[in-house]
């Protein structure tokens, strides 16, 4: 057993893989309403809400701090070096909790883009403020079809430990294919309402030939349509016809879901397009729980080679 916080947690993509891994959530995050209510549904843990209100010191110790932190826009970080350049973006509220906690670990996660955001400097200032307040830090770009899931959703996730040893043994998970077929993952019976237009789905087959069935047909911002045997990354906003199943009708809420790695067990609670727009802006569970199997397993032989005596805890703070 460990435990962890979840912040900016969504519907709780990095609860569910920490869960696997024998975690237990002391606290969560979540500023969404309807989030707040899958979260509470599912977990029976209810998200406090705006991060930027919770005191610091209320928040209970922990092993690992977990934070898919927004996608919001990183301009506003200045020309200054580390921690400073965070005050004003909510990734500040992250670094103030790890401040006042001092968690042995933290999992961090956002778009791949943040890689290459301002030519590499918006991350480098990141891992410097992450750096300043006393973390061990490496990131990499990881991709949910790697870990079992027919989804290309790339992503950049960012590890740190506040122990050289431990971070000296960690090891970023292999690929684990090949992933589940997409026909594994799609429903059988499907309602009405979730099929495309006759005149959306003949322009689609007037413009592309599928080589795959079943597909994932996607059309990008520029109208080019390509299929493959798993989906393009979901995204929350996108239009509703940005993703057809073989060119005809929409994902499901339950197939938008597995396509992250929720089990079926996840009960859906809201809207069709709340729970659209919530597996849109979730982690995919597979690849996370792999990083975070690493990092326990990097802890504990750590533990092992320091003392003969171990007996396979996490090490208490």
């Amino acid at each position: 057993m460990f435990d962890y916080i979840d912040l900016f947690a969504g519907i709780g993509g990095f609860h569910q893989a920490a869960a696997n891994n024998g975690g237990n959530c002391v606290f969560a995050s979540e500023i969404d309403t309807y989030a707040q209510q899958a979260y509470e549904a599912n977990y029976g843990v209810r998200p406090h809400g705006d991060i930027a209100a919770v005191v610091a010191d209320d928040v209970p110790d922990h092993d690992i701090l977990f934070a898919g932190f927004p996608c919001q826009p990183f301009s506003i970080i200045g020309n200054r070096h580390g921690f400073d350049d965070m005050r004003g973006t909510l990734f500040f509220e992250i670094v103030r909790i790890l401040q006042a906690k001092e968690p042995p670990m933290i999992v961090l996660e956002n778009v791949k883009q943040l890689a290459t955001h301002d030519r590499g400097n918006t991350l480098r200032r990141i891992l410097e403020a992450l750096d300043e307040i006393g973390y061990i830090t490496d990131w990499k770009i990881l991709n949910a079809l790697d870990y079992g899931l027919p989804h290309k959703r790339e992503r950049t996730i960012i590890i740190g430990f506040r122990d050289q040893e431990s971070f000296d043994q960690f090891q970023w998970p292999g690929k684990q294919a090949p992933h589940t077929p997409l026909s594994a993952l799609l429903e059988k019976q499907v309602d009405e309402r979730f099929y495309a237009s006759e005149f959306i789905r003949e322009k689609r087959k007037a413009a592309h030939k599928s080589k795959h069935y079943p597909s994932i047909w996607h059309e990008n911002k520029s109208g080019n349509v390509s299929s493959h045997p798993f989906s393009c990354a979901l995204r929350a906003g996108a239009s509703y016809n940005y993703l057809l199943v073989n060119g005809e009708r929409r994902l499901t809420p339950r197939e938008m879901l597995r396509l992250q790695g929720f089990p079926d067990s996840f009960e859906i609670v809201c809207s069709d397009s709340q729970t659209r727009k919530q597996a849109g802006n979730a982690v995919p569970v597979p690849m996370v729980q792999s990083v975070i199997r690493e990092m326990l397993n990097a802890t504990t032989e750590t533990e092992r080679l320091e003392s003969p005596d171990w007996i396979g805890a996490v090490p208490a703070r």
